[in-house]
């Protein structure tokens, strides 16, 4: 599966790069090679024409011209001139200059340099039409004279024009070599110029790929990293899309598939706690409401056998606003406002019963209403300061609940100047608070807001507790300013996703 998805992995991109950068290089250094054998072998045909041409013209009059003489005077015959190592014979040396001038011609290739080349060649057959008359003329009556005037008239001429032709090809063939070096510079400085372009190009190349190759590799790398930043911080919704036909695809999936199944589990986690949470809830209410219940009850009942009917009606009244607060419809959040009448009825039904011992303020800021909180988050506290401070006071004792926003959050305390808490004890209570509430042995109702807080809104939000013997203790509650609003639609999103 994974090895379908690479289709042009990092290795094959490093090798198509370093195939860019290389190709273009080696295809200049074969064109240098090729381009400087061609000049070479120019240049030694030139060289090899020249040497040749210029051998005949230094050797070829003289010889032939001496060895003509010696014929026409009689010091030597063409029959025996063969054997006089002094002596050329004229049609050897005619055969070889014909012979290797022919050679000349095929391999010479500028066109002033062939012209002189075919003159030397019409000029041999002359020159040797004109021996031919000599050695007929040999034997014959005024041969001598005949002969003589047709070496002053003819062979000395034609000796010399042959010469001549000969020192005009190798005029052309240096200007040809002139010619050669000066298209070897303009092709060296072209050269050098296409090589400058070629390598500002292939540059350019290389760079491009590079950052395309590079960003294709370190950008998907970088992503994931921030991914995984953002998974390692608790956020499994994040995903990583890469589409890069490599290991690093296949790596991005595989993270993409790891926080799906790590979302999946956190969900039914977060689903199990939510459960257990309402549980918890259900069974703090089932702690506080038949113990709270029986007492005010009580309370009613002593107030109209008392005789003092509105103060029954004003607990009662007050009593159905607690626990329609308590109840909720189910909710597990509430807004602020809803949760100040709940601590408000709680405190105007234990006045009744606790008038001469309690009094209480609250001070929360109308502006934090319209915020959500826990529901039961505050009346564990207030009952908190109700039963362990100011009823063992043996004095009358005040209750105040404050509530401000503070650099976006919300913090409550609950306040009482009941007995205090010796050092000892605070610190057991402290380190009770923070068990889960099903470990605690003690401070069930604060360790269980507590619980609650910090699995909603996380660790760094919760309770701290403040106590000084015989002064009082303060609970503060932190929590995040969350509008209820918003917490409403979270929950029917939730609750729909429940359902799926």
């Amino acid at each position: 599966m994974h090895s379908e998805k690479v289709k042009y992995s990092i290795k094959n991109k490093l090798i198509m790069l370093s195939a860019v950068v290389a190709v273009p290089f080696l295809i200049m250094v074969i064109y240098l090679l090729y381009a400087l054998h061609n000049y070479s072998a120019a240049y030694d045909t030139i060289v090899s024409s020249m040497t040749v041409a210029n051998n005949y013209n230094l050797n070829f009059k003289e010889e032939m011209d001496e060895s003509l003489y010696k014929l026409v005077v009689g010091s030597a015959s063409f029959e025996t001139i063969k054997d006089d190592d002094s002596l050329e014979d004229p049609y050897v040396l005619m055969d070889e200059l014909r012979s290797d001038f022919n050679k000349l011609m095929r391999i010479t290739t500028d066109g002033e340099s062939r012209t002189w080349l075919q003159i030397v060649l019409h000029n041999i057959d002359t020159l040797e039409d004109r021996v031919g008359d000599i050695k007929a003329n040999l034997g014959t009556e005024n041969s001598y004279e005949t002969n003589i005037e047709m070496l002053d008239n003819n062979i000395y001429i034609m000796t010399e024009l042959i010469q001549d032709n000969i020192q005009h090809y190798i005029y052309y063939q240096t200007q040809s070599m002139e010619h050669l070096t000066e298209q070897l510079n303009d092709r060296v400085h072209t050269f050098t110029i296409f090589c400058a372009s070629l390598l500002g190009f292939i540059l350019l190349i290389v760079v491009v790929l590079t950052v395309m190759i590079v960003t294709g590799i370190i950008k998907p790398i970088q992503e994931l990293s921030q991914v995984t930043e953002k998974i390692s911080q608790g956020d499994f919704s994040v995903r990583v899309q890469v589409d890069t036909d490599d290991e690093v695809e296949v790596l991005a999936d595989g993270v993409n598939i790891m926080t799906e199944s790590i979302e999946g589990f956190i969900r039914k986690i977060k689903e199990d706690e939510r459960k257990m949470r309402h549980a918890d809830l259900r069974l703090l209410q089932e702690q506080i409401n038949p113990h709270f219940l029986y007492n005010t009850l009580d309370t009613i009942v002593w107030l109209i056998e008392g005789n003092d009917p509105d103060k029954a009606v004003n607990m009662v009244m007050s009593l159905s606003e607690f626990f329609r607060l308590v109840l909720s419809k189910g909710k597990e959040y509430i807004t602020i406002q809803e949760e100040e009448m709940h601590i408000k009825s709680y405190l105007e039904i234990q006045q009744v019963r606790y008038r001469d011992i309690m009094d209480y303020e609250i001070h929360i800021d109308p502006e934090l209403y319209q915020y959500k909180i826990l529901k039961l988050t505050l009346q564990p506290l207030v009952e908190n300061s109700l039963y362990h401070g100011i009823k063992y006071k043996r004095a009358k004792g005040s209750i105040i609940v404050t509530g401000i926003m503070s650099e976006g959050k919300i913090h409550f305390k609950v306040e009482d100047d009941g007995v205090g808490m010796e050092a000892e004890e605070l610190d057991n209570l402290r380190k009770e608070i923070v068990k889960p509430c099903k470990d605690t042995g003690k401070g069930f109702g604060l360790a269980n807001v507590n619980e609650r807080i910090r699995m909603n809104f996380g660790d760094g939000y919760g309770m701290t507790i403040e106590s000084t013997p015989g002064k009082g203790t303060c609970v503060e509650i932190v929590i995040p300013a969350v509008s209820y609003e918003q917490t409403e639609k979270i929950e029917i999103e939730e609750d729909m996703d429940v359902l799926v």
